[in-house]
Protein backbone atom coordinates (compact mmCIF):
# COMPACT_ATOMS: atom_id res chain seq x y z
CA UNK A 1 0.00 0.00 0.00
CA UNK A 2 1.22 3.44 -0.85
CA UNK A 3 1.85 5.99 2.16
CA UNK A 4 2.99 9.39 2.84
CA UNK A 5 5.05 10.96 5.53
CA UNK A 6 5.39 13.55 7.75
CA UNK A 7 9.30 14.96 8.41
CA UNK A 8 9.78 17.62 10.67
CA UNK A 9 12.91 18.99 11.75
CA UNK A 10 14.81 22.03 14.01
CA UNK A 11 17.79 22.73 15.42
CA UNK A 12 18.10 23.46 19.05
CA UNK A 13 20.19 24.66 21.78
CA UNK A 14 20.80 21.56 23.80
CA UNK A 15 23.61 18.62 23.44
CA UNK A 16 22.79 16.16 21.36
CA UNK A 17 22.75 13.49 23.88
CA UNK A 18 20.56 15.82 26.15
CA UNK A 19 17.84 16.01 23.23
CA UNK A 20 18.17 11.96 22.55
CA UNK A 21 17.40 11.98 26.64
CA UNK A 22 14.41 14.02 26.46
CA UNK A 23 13.02 11.57 24.25
CA UNK A 24 13.08 8.37 26.10
CA UNK A 25 12.62 9.70 29.91
CA UNK A 26 9.02 9.41 31.22
CA UNK A 27 9.04 12.43 33.43
CA UNK A 28 10.37 14.87 30.44
CA UNK A 29 7.70 13.33 27.90
CA UNK A 30 4.86 14.22 30.60
CA UNK A 31 6.53 17.74 30.16
CA UNK A 32 7.15 18.51 26.56
CA UNK A 33 4.24 16.41 25.27
CA UNK A 34 1.36 17.06 27.36
CA UNK A 35 0.97 13.48 29.01
CA UNK A 36 -0.42 12.53 31.62
CA UNK A 37 1.87 9.19 32.22
CA UNK A 38 3.94 7.46 30.16
CA UNK A 39 6.04 4.25 30.50
CA UNK A 40 9.22 3.35 28.65
CA UNK A 41 11.67 0.50 28.52
CA UNK A 42 14.52 1.95 26.64
CA UNK A 43 16.15 -0.44 24.60
CA UNK A 44 16.00 -2.54 21.46
CA UNK A 45 12.37 -4.23 22.08
CA UNK A 46 11.35 -2.09 24.78
CA UNK A 47 8.25 -0.56 24.82
CA UNK A 48 6.97 3.23 24.53
CA UNK A 49 3.92 4.06 25.89
CA UNK A 50 1.92 7.15 26.44
CA UNK A 51 -1.55 8.11 27.69
CA UNK A 52 -3.65 11.82 28.02
CA UNK A 53 -6.44 12.51 30.23
CA UNK A 54 -7.75 13.21 33.82
CA UNK A 55 -8.59 9.58 34.49
CA UNK A 56 -5.66 7.12 34.96
CA UNK A 57 -8.74 4.43 35.11
CA UNK A 58 -10.33 5.82 31.78
CA UNK A 59 -7.92 7.67 29.56
CA UNK A 60 -8.34 9.71 26.68
CA UNK A 61 -5.64 8.45 24.75
CA UNK A 62 -3.13 6.21 24.74
CA UNK A 63 -0.51 5.86 22.31
CA UNK A 64 1.56 2.56 22.25
CA UNK A 65 4.67 1.26 20.53
CA UNK A 66 7.39 -0.59 20.01
CA UNK A 67 11.13 0.05 20.02
CA UNK A 68 12.61 -0.78 16.86
CA UNK A 69 15.70 1.24 17.57
CA UNK A 70 17.51 2.28 20.31
CA UNK A 71 20.92 4.04 19.10
CA UNK A 72 21.75 6.41 21.96
CA UNK A 73 22.42 9.83 21.39
CA UNK A 74 21.06 9.51 17.81
CA UNK A 75 18.23 7.26 16.91
CA UNK A 76 15.31 5.83 18.19
CA UNK A 77 12.24 3.73 15.85
CA UNK A 78 9.39 3.58 17.05
CA UNK A 79 7.02 0.72 15.39
CA UNK A 80 4.22 -1.91 16.25
CA UNK A 81 1.72 1.05 16.88
CA UNK A 82 -1.38 0.31 19.00
CA UNK A 83 -3.58 3.63 19.60
CA UNK A 84 -6.59 4.07 21.33
CA UNK A 85 -9.18 7.02 21.46
CA UNK A 86 -12.43 7.03 23.72
CA UNK A 87 -14.07 8.59 20.45
CA UNK A 88 -13.14 5.58 18.75
CA UNK A 89 -10.54 3.28 16.40
CA UNK A 90 -8.83 5.54 13.26
CA UNK A 91 -11.38 5.00 10.38
CA UNK A 92 -8.15 3.19 8.28
CA UNK A 93 -5.59 0.51 8.75
CA UNK A 94 -1.95 1.98 9.44
CA UNK A 95 1.07 0.22 9.76
CA UNK A 96 2.88 3.51 11.47
CA UNK A 97 6.55 4.48 12.12
CA UNK A 98 8.14 6.88 13.93
CA UNK A 99 11.95 7.72 13.31
CA UNK A 100 13.87 10.23 15.88
CA UNK A 101 17.40 11.47 14.57
CA UNK A 102 19.52 13.51 16.50
CA UNK A 103 22.36 15.06 15.15
CA UNK A 104 25.67 17.70 15.56
CA UNK A 105 24.60 21.61 15.03
CA UNK A 106 26.79 24.33 15.82
CA UNK A 107 25.61 25.47 19.48
CA UNK A 108 23.59 22.45 20.23
CA UNK A 109 21.66 19.68 17.99
CA UNK A 110 18.97 19.01 15.43
CA UNK A 111 16.00 16.63 15.91
CA UNK A 112 14.68 15.27 13.17
CA UNK A 113 11.40 12.95 13.09
CA UNK A 114 9.95 11.07 10.04
CA UNK A 115 6.22 9.57 10.73
CA UNK A 116 5.54 7.23 8.08
CA UNK A 117 2.66 4.84 6.75
CA UNK A 118 -0.46 7.44 6.85
CA UNK A 119 -2.68 5.45 3.75
CA UNK A 120 -2.89 8.02 0.66
CA UNK A 121 -6.55 7.56 0.89
CA UNK A 122 -8.70 10.80 1.71
CA UNK A 123 -10.15 8.52 4.86
CA UNK A 124 -7.05 9.30 6.48
CA UNK A 125 -6.17 13.33 5.69
CA UNK A 126 -8.12 14.48 8.87
CA UNK A 127 -5.79 12.07 10.84
CA UNK A 128 -2.56 13.17 8.32
CA UNK A 129 -3.17 16.69 8.98
CA UNK A 130 -4.00 16.50 12.88
CA UNK A 131 -0.46 15.08 12.89
CA UNK A 132 1.01 17.55 11.16
CA UNK A 133 -0.03 20.40 13.48
CA UNK A 134 0.98 17.85 16.06
CA UNK A 135 4.34 17.69 15.58
CA UNK A 136 4.50 21.45 14.85
CA UNK A 137 2.83 21.31 18.42
CA UNK A 138 5.30 18.64 19.99
CA UNK A 139 8.25 20.29 19.11
CA UNK A 140 6.98 23.59 20.51
CA UNK A 141 7.04 22.03 23.49
CA UNK A 142 10.18 20.38 23.50
CA UNK A 143 11.85 23.82 22.54
CA UNK A 144 9.73 24.85 25.46
CA UNK A 145 11.21 22.11 28.10
CA UNK A 146 14.70 22.47 27.27
CA UNK A 147 14.95 26.13 27.47
CA UNK A 148 13.07 25.96 30.75
CA UNK A 149 14.98 22.88 32.61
Amino acid sequence: MATRKHVHEERLSAAPDRVFAILHTPSAIRAWWGAARAIVLPRDGGIWMAAWGADEDSPDYITSARIKVFDPPRRLVLGDFVYYAKTGPLPFQAEFTTEFSVSDSPNGAVLKVVQDGFPIDSVADDFYAGCETGWTNTFAGIRRYLESD
